[in-house]
């Protein structure tokens, strides 16, 4: 069996330390810290010229739920067809409607200019209504790859619908295990689940380099230090990357 291992990042160091690590290809953002939004043209550039990786890149206009005005629409369509002339190898795109299930329309048309790029449903499936419809509904789509935490706070938590999703999937779509990974949760969850691939972000939390602090003034979500910052751990991937490797070895 084949094994993946996806590192998600929202700089160009961490897409390094990914590389450095083993990681097999990037899910480039930006703005980890509140779950991802659309990354720039030229972070994607420079993540493309610092590293051999195969990217995809996530597409969120905001912070939020994934129900989207016809503006924020636009703007999906309009990253998709940027990121495929710029050379992504895939896209992370989910559409939900107001009642939960996934928005065929509007998917539809995002995977048509999508083209030939892979296509991932991000996590937005963890919050439908009913995630075997939507799977089902992703494979008639012609999306390759679902990101999922089994519709919990973490996939060791929602193991028992990651393991339901990759047996009834047999093999028509590819269930990416995704939330509070590391080397320690993909040993136990391969046996448990029979997932073959990985979504983890490795992130470690590194001091600012400012000398100067001027205190009490966030710029952003209130509670967060401005004076870190959250960047992938080469050592945390390659962790990942070896159990991976002897699973691999194993299963030959």
């Amino acid at each position: 069996m084949k094994y993946l291992l996806e590192t998600c990042v929202d700089s160009v160091q961490s897409a390094i330390e990914a590389e450095k690590g083993g990681a097999d290809r990037v899910e480039l953002c930006s703005n980890l810290v509140i779950g991802g939004t659309s990354p720039g043209e030229s972070l994607f550039r420079q993540v493309r010229e610092s590293t051999g990786l195969k990217i995809r890149t996530l597409l969120r206009p905001r912070f939020g739920d994934f129900c989207y005005d016809k503006y924020e629409f636009q703007t999906l369509r309009d990253e998709v067809r940027m990121f495929r002339k710029l050379g992504a190898d895939g896209v992370v795109i989910g559409i939900l409607n107001p009642d939960g299930t996934l928005n065929l329309e509007q998917m539809r048309a995002l995977c048509e200019e999508a083209g030939d790029m892979g296509i991932t449903l991000h996590r937005a499936f963890d919050v439908c209504r009913d995630p075997y419809e939507t799977m089902e509904q992703c494979v008639e789509l012609g999306i390759d790859t679902i990101l999922t935490s089994g519709q919990k706070s973490s996939a060791w938590e929602g193991r028992d619908l990651i393991a339901e999703l990759v047996e009834k999937s047999a093999g028509r779509i590819e269930i990416l295990a995704g939330a509070g990974i590391n080397a320690e949760t993909i040993e136990k969850l391969i046996p448990y689940t029979k997932a073959s691939a990985y979504h983890m972000s490795g992130k470690i939390v590194k001091d600012s380099r400012m000398e100067f602090r001027k205190e009490g003034v966030p710029m952003g979500i209130p509670g967060f230090s401005e004076f870190e910052i959250w960047q992938t751990s080469a050592d945390e991937i390659r962790k990942a990357a070896a159990v991976l490797k002897n699973c691999g070895k194993m299963v030959r």
